[in-house]
This record gives structure tokens, sequence and C-alpha cells, in this order.
């Protein structure tokens, strides 16, 4: 019987007493172990090479940490939009920037909570290892304060929960996680798993691992979030990233349907390759996409510096710094120009037309008064227009 065929291969489904089937995981690796066969092979091998060059491309940027700094909160609207959020990517920025509007979307500052766990977690990476505790702690600065986050941020759930359709129960969902005492030593193995020296090429091993956290299920809100989190902090534990710039979002989001498909293909037929080479090819194809952005801002970065060389005179030196602060502060008030430049504020002002006049900035509020620029065609590079509700629901009892 080969390793597609065999239905109890990821785990079984076990009828609980009060009458609905939940999932019980076998402990990773799969056994019958992973079959890697050429078409396995060579997405893993194209997975690798576009990794190497994502890490390499960034390098050649002048400051690879203002990249991450735009990358990061992409990757957390776009993963918040899959929860069905509706903040966007100018909210989070213009949120930070102390600029937002009121009746801004409320759902904003859950964004911003997974901005600040992702970096809470890299920094945490010097001293823990991934691990339980880890992803407890990441989980409680991901919900603190939001929508869900009366769910015992930073603690494993103690009820049962599912997932499906809107409405549905415990007898309707499309998948029921391990309960309680089974999702406790399903984490404990995980966690084993994780920190095992079996010789697994590390791809396949984040792989797995996102796919097992998924289907424990250990929280009552915010696991798709900690599970894709996961995804970066791991490549980043192992090596093969030196910054957190593969983020599965965007891949996830496009595909959404086939995401679901192929963990539920994992549950039920025990498909752990199908999985792994729909993950290899999103690893490939957003490596990709984050490569062609780093080159595409170190082009667009040289133009800007010339045609300002070119065409500020005496502006030149203040219009090159507020550039550079620009890639860190994308969304800004003319007072935010005094502060990065130290100049008045009527130069500040000045300064802001010549910008808006050359196409590097846009003024987007019609305003006399405390208005509002953005750095348009830097922004461009992130732009990400798909908003859509969620079509499953997490529920606990």
């Amino acid at each position: 019987m080969g390793p597609l065929s065999h239905p109890s291969r990821a785990g079984l489904f076990i009828k609980q007493p009060q009458g609905y089937s939940a999932f019980i995981p076998k402990p990773l690796p799969p056994d019958p172990s992973v079959t890697i066969d050429d078409e396995m092979l060579s997405l893993l091998s194209q997975a690798d090479r576009a990794l190497g060059r994502l890490d390499g491309s960034t390098e050649a940027l002048p400051n690879p940490d203002l990249f991450v700094f735009m990358y990061v909160r992409k990757e957390a609207v776009l993963s918040s939009q899959i929860e069905g959020t509706q903040a966007s990517l100018i909210d989070v920025l213009e949120f930070e920037a102390q600029t937002l509007e009121p009746g801004h979307p409320q759902d904003v500052e859950g964004v911003v909570n997974y901005v600040r766990a992702m970096n809470y977690g890299l920094e945490r990476l010097r001293t823990l290892p991934v691990s339980l505790r880890l992803i407890r702690e990441i989980h409680e600065r991901l919900m603190h304060g939001v929508r869900g986050g009366q769910w015992n941020p930073g603690e494993f759930r103690q009820s049962q929960n599912w997932i499906g359709p809107p409405g549905c129960n415990l007898q309707s969902a499309s998948f029921v996680p391990p309960p309680v005492n089974e999702m406790r030593q399903a984490l404990d193995n995980l966690e084993r798993y994780l920190h095992g020296e079996l010789p697994t090429p590390d791809l396949i091993k984040v792989g797995l691992a996102h796919a097992q956290f998924e289907t424990i299920h250990p929280f009552l809100d915010g696991n798709g979030r900690v599970g894709r989190l996961l995804i970066a902090f791991l490549l980043c534990e192992c090596g093969v990233l030196r910054r957190p710039l593969l983020y599965l979002s965007y891949y996830f989001k496009q595909n959404r349907q086939e995401y679901y498909d192929r963990l539920q293909a994992v549950r039920h037929k025990g498909d752990w390759e199908g999985w792994l080479k729909f993950f290899l090819r999103g690893v490939n194809s957003v490596a990709q996409e984050a490569s062609a952005t780093a080159r595409q801002i170190v082009n667009q970065r040289e133009a800007y510096r010339d045609l300002i060389g070119k065409r500020f005179g005496r502006s030149a030196a203040n219009g090159l710094a507020l550039l550079e602060s620009l890639y860190q502060r994308p969304v800004i008030r003319v007072q935010h120009v005094v502060e990065a430049t130290g100049i008045t504020f009527a130069n500040a002002n000045n300064l802001v037309g010549q910008l808006v006049e050359n196409g590097l900035l846009r003024e987007v509020t019609g305003k006399k008064r405390n208005r509002i620029f953005t750095y348009q065609p830097y922004l461009d590079l992130f732009r990400d227009n798909l908003v859509e509700t969620p079509d499953v629901a997490i529920n606990e009892t």
C-alpha cells in the first residue's frame, strides 16, 4: 500500500462521547516516511534556489531592514485579511504614523498586533528556540486587546473548537481538532519533532510543522495567523533566511480552497506529499516575487536619488535625507519632514511641494492644514487589493 492510499497515516478520526468525531494526529515525521519522488525533488530544488536568491538580493539593498519593515506589514495585512480583517496596508501605516482619521477600520489594531508579534518573535529567537513557550508568547501579543482577545491570549485552549461554515456546530463541522487532552500530547510531540535531529530537508520540516500545527489548532482564535508566523520563525531559526522575508499568506490567499483541501487530504488520506508539493510551489512563487520587489526597490531608490540630485538644486541634500526616511515612514505630514531633516516648517513645506511635483509624494487628504502625504511609488510595490471575507469560521464551545 503506497503512502498516498494510507488513510490513517496522519492520524485517526475518533468518535467522542458527545457524538462527534475529532481528529487525533499521529506524531511527526509521517510513517511511512515522505516519498521524495522526482517532482518533489524538483520542487524542493526550485524552492531552495529561490530562497537563496531572495537572501542574496536583500543583501544588495542599501538598508535591508527597511525592506523588512514594509514586508512584515504587508504580510500582517494579508494574514489578517484571510481571517476577515478589512484593514489595508495604508490603514496600518497611517495608524503607526498617527495620521489615521477617526472612523478607521477597528481591526487595524489587530494588524498592528501582528507586526508586534512578528518583531517580538524574531527578537526572542535570539535566546529561545521555536517552542510551545514561544508560540504562547506570540499568541499573547497577537490577541492582546483585540477581537478574540477575550479568548485567553497566550493560553492553549481548555475546550473543544471546530472549523466549518458560519453557524455550524460540532456535528456539522468540516473539521474537529483533537480534544484537549490529546491536543496537549500532540503539541508535546510537535515540539519534540522541531527539536529533533532527524536528517530532514529544512523546507520539508517547515511544511510538515505548519500543517501539523493547523491540525492541532491549539487556540480558540488566532491559529491561522500563528501558524503562518511559525513558517517565518522556523526559516530564520534554521538559517535558510537571515531575515524574515518569506511570507506565504498571499499564496495561501490566492489558493485558499486548495490550501484547505490539501490540509484535509492529509487528515483524511494521509497525503502529506500533495500538501508538501503545494507548500513548495508557494515557497518558490513567493520568494521569486519578493526578490523582484527587492530589485525594484534598489532601482527605484537610485532613480529618485538621481532625480533629486539633478532637479532640487540647493534643496538636494535635504531631499535625499527625506527620501531615505520615507522608506521607514512612507506616510507623513510636513511636521515629520521637519523632524527628519531639521529644517524650518516653511522650508519643509517647500521641499514636500517639490517631491509632490516630481511624483514622489502624493497628498491624500485634500486639506489645507495637517495634510497627509504618501510615498506612493514605494507603496505601489507592495500593493495588494485582495480583500475578501473568510469562508470558514472557527468556533468554541
